[in-house]
């Protein structure tokens, strides 16, 4: 049986380019496929951070990356806008890129089975291979499957803009293109493409309701027979702590009492008391509304009243970089707040700390809480998106769950969950048996990527 062709049309891939977990997903998905037998090729731009690599490679066995090259619209500094903002001209840059993605196949006699179009960047393929493309034979049993990272992020460009796209303006009307007087690029991809799929199970029911759909709720309502969630995995061979070159020392499920030597090394580093039972709680974070960072200027005052330790890394919203200075102010003695982006910080906190903070308002995913569990570390989640789908209420009585959780958006049910992991935490043994049972939590690729290849199983029909 001839293999099934995979085309994975993404902005950004690790280990090319990153600014969020699109990349992530872009870099191990197609790899985790390659395992399964499915031939999988990556296209993305050519950006100023992948200009010493030619126009393709590999990753995985033999994933090959083709990279669309134009150095007036990618040879810049960041990828899709600067301080001031996004780039003016990113409507021309990916109409390019998705022209190219299909210009590519052409080149290189590569008849995809399934394009899998990423993001409003790769929103337009599914358009074009149904109306500039459309007779092309190259792409006679070609389908497409366009998956929504993060549906608040659209590709919305002004009405005067559409000529660019280079299609008819006929499309430039409601049930396409036409969003409030607006060019949506993000919406044609979805009413194009053949499925739509979404990063958790859980996200996939939300977007269908006014307070997730960001406006796009109807469109996906009308295509609700055709929109999976199929939950985000994470690359254990770069988050493990066994293996994991930046911490203080290696350690696994047979060696927790190491992981307390990282806790201590990390007291040490950030000038905090060096003491194993004191409970450090870590946050790494967009200090932004959406990650739940209104709920923590809430209790911070109250949480470091008690006897714990708080460990911040992150940037965002200048009235949170406000409010955590003054907090590491107030109470220099169990904070250290590191308003940066810092990849090496980052694994030791997960390494160091017993619990995690993940109060989003809402996570179409989320990474962190699968890197936790791997690194023995307790999520403190919000039961919303794939976080409802990944962390689960422990039952001290029971011992059964791998977290602790809140339901509503609000301050005082955030605060009971975490007081509720503190209690958990003063019963060693408890804890302990909880630390080894998440660490043993699978979530890895392996089997999100067998959800994704029998969708495009079942897409091919």
């Amino acid at each position: 049986m001839e293999k099934l062709k995979v085309l994975f049309a993404s902005s950004e891939v690790v280990p090319f380019a990153k600014t969020g977990g699109l990349a992530d997903v872009a870099g191990s998905l197609p790899i985790a496929l390659e395992e399964l037998g499915v031939d999988t090729r990556i296209i993305m731009p050519k950006y100023g951070s992948v200009k010493a690599r030619g126009n393709s490679t590999t990753i995985g066995k033999d994933v090959k990356v083709y990279f669309v090259e134009n150095d007036d619209y990618f040879n810049r500094k960041e990828l899709y806008g600067d301080k001031y903002g996004d780039y003016a001209d990113n409507l021309d840059r990916f109409v390019f890129f998705c022209k190219q993605a299909l210009e590519r196949c052409i080149k290189e006699n590569f008849k995809p089975d399934i394009i899998h179009c990423n993001d409003w960047q790769a929103a337009l393929i599914p358009v074009y291979l149904n109306t500039t493309y459309k007779y092309d034979p190259i792409f006679a049993g070609t389908k497409t499957l366009f998956t929504v990272h993060n549906l608040a992020y659209q590709g919305l460009f002004p009405k005067e803009e559409f000529p660019k796209t280079g299609l008819d303006w006929v499309l430039f009307h409601i049930h396409y293109f036409e969003f409030y007087g607006k060019v949506n690029l993000m919406k044609a991809g979805m009413v194009y493409s053949d499925a739509i799929s979404t990063v958790s199970p859980t996200y996939a029911k939300e977007i269908l309701t006014k307070e997730f759909g960001c406006g796009l709720e109807g469109v996906l309502a009308e295509r609700k027979a055709a929109l999976y969630g199929i939950l985000n995995g994470i690359d254990y061979s770069v988050w493990n702590p066994a293996t994991d070159k930046k911490l203080f020392k290696n350690y696994s499920a047979d060696t927790i009492d190491d992981k307390y030597e990282n806790k201590e090394a990390l007291q040490k580093e950030l000038g905090l008391k060096v003491d194993r039972s004191i409970p450090m709680i870590g946050m790494i974070s967009r200090l932004a509304d959406q990650k739940g960072m209104d709920l923590v200027a809430k209790i911070i005052g109250d949480l470091l009243n008690m006897k714990v330790q708080f460990v911040v890394l992150g940037t965002g919203d200048q009235k949170y970089h406000v409010l955590l200075e003054k907090m590491a102010k107030a109470h220099p003695n169990n904070t250290s707040m590191n308003l940066k982006f810092d990849a090496v910080l980052a694994q030791k906190i997960y390494a160091a700390s017993d619990l995690f903070l993940l109060p989003s308002k809402y996570e179409p995913c989320g990474l962190s809480q699968m890197i936790s569990f791997k690194y023995g570390t307790i999520p403190v989640a919000r039961k919303t998106g794939g976080l409802k789908d990944s962390v689960h209420e422990f039952d001290l009585k029971t011992n059964v769950g791998n977290g602790f959780t809140f339901d509503d958006h609000r301050a005082d049910q955030f605060f009971t969950a975490i007081k509720k992991a503190l209690t958990a935490y003063q019963n060693k043994d408890v804890w302990r048996a909880l630390v080894k049972k998440v660490m043993a939590l699978d979530f890895s690729w392996e089997s999100s990527a067998r959800d994704y290849l029998a969708l495009y199983t079942k897409i091919r029909g």
